[in-house]
C-alpha cells in the first residue's frame, strides 16, 4: 500500500503546483505584454517485476513487462510567446510589437532586459524610460520643446519642433529576437533576460526579419485566455480530488489488512 500511497501523494503535490502556475496566469490577465505559462509534466522511475522476453513457469515467453510507476513530477513551466490582443490607448508613448521582437531596456546592473511591454514614460531628461525607470536602448532623448511625437512601423522616431515646418528624425527603435524565447528567464517587472536556452539576441530594425512592426498609441495585452485558464483549473482541481481519493483507498485497505486476525 505505500507504493501507492506515495505515487498518489506525488500526483496531489504535482496538481498543486499546476494550480499555482494557472493562478499565476489568471493574476496577469491584465498586465502589459504578459506571456502565460504552461506546467509540463514527466513519469517518474518504474518498477519492473518481470521483463518481457523472460521464461515463465509455463515454459513459455512472457510477451510483456509486468511494472509499477512511481507516479509524476513536474518538470518545466513553458512560456508560450503568442501574440495578446491590441488596445488602443492613443498615447503617442506607448508602442506594441506586432511580432517576434522584443524592447531592450538598460538595467540597473548594467544588462539589458527585454520586454513586450511598450508603455513607455519620459524621465526628467527626457528619455524613453519604462514604468519603472528603466532606459529604453539605445537611448532615446526627446527634445524639451517637443509639441508631436511619432513613431513609424520600422521604429523611426520623429518629433515636431516649434518654428519649424517638418519634422525632425531623433532616433531609432531597435528591437531584439531570440532562436528560443521560451528559455527567457523572467525576472519580473514584465522583464526578461538571455539565458543559455535561449541564445544569444538578435538585433535589428522593426519591420525586418521577423522583428515585427512598432504601433504607435498601442499596447499589447496579456495572452491569458480566461475561459482557457479556468477549464484547466477544473482539470487541475478533479485531478486532485482524484489522487486524494486514491490515498483515501490505499489508507481504507491498509486498515482492512491490518485488522485481519487469524
Amino acid at each position: 500500500m505505500i507504493k501507492s500511497l506515495r505515487t498518489a501523494a506525488s500526483g496531489m503535490s504535482a496538481q498543486q503546483m499546476n494550480v499555482d502556475v494557472i493562478a499565476n496566469n489568471l493574476a496577469n490577465v491584465n498586465t502589459t505584454g504578459y506571456k502565460k505559462s504552461k506546467i509540463e509534466f514527466q513519469d517518474i522511475l518504474y518498477q519492473r517485476l518481470r521483463s518481457a522476453g523472460s521464461e515463465s513457469a509455463a515454459g513459455s515467453t512472457v510477451p510483456i513487462d509486468l511494472e509499477v510507476g512511481y507516479g509524476t513530477r513536474p518538470v518545466a513551466t513553458q512560456r508560450l510567446f503568442s501574440m495578446g490582443s491590441l488596445q488602443m490607448t492613443g498615447n503617442p508613448l506607448d508602442l506594441s510589437i506586432e511580432g517576434n521582437g522584443f524592447f531592450q531596456v538598460l538595467l540597473p546592473d548594467g544588462t539589458i532586459g527585454y520586454t513586450r511591454d511598450g508603455s513607455f514614460k519620459l524621465s526628467a531628461d527626457g528619455q524613453l524610460v519604462t514604468s519603472d525607470g528603466f532606459y529604453l536602448q539605445p537611448g532615446i532623448t526627446l527634445p524639451a520643446d517637443a509639441t508631436d511625437i511619432n513613431v513609424s512601423t520600422d521604429g523611426i522616431i520623429a518629433v515636431l519642433i516649434p518654428g519649424e515646418s517638418e519634422p525632425q528624425e531623433i532616433g531609432q527603435i531597435e528591437l531584439a529576437k531570440f532562436i528560443n524565447p521560451s528559455g527567457l528567464q523572467a525576472i519580473g517587472h514584465n522583464l526578461f533576460t538571455a539565458s543559455v536556452s535561449s541564445g544569444e539576441p538578435v538585433l535589428g530594425t522593426p519591420s525586418l526579419e521577423g522583428l515585427g512592426r512598432i504601433n504607435q498609441g498601442y499596447l499589447e495585452m496579456s495572452n491569458v485566455d480566461i475561459v482557457e485558464e479556468m477549464v484547466n483549473m477544473i482539470i487541475a482541481q478533479r485531478a486532485y480530488e482524484i489522487n486524494s481519493k486514491a490515498i483515501q483507498t490505499s489508507e481504507e485497505m491498509s486498515q482492512i489488512a491490518n485488522n485481519l486476525k487469524r
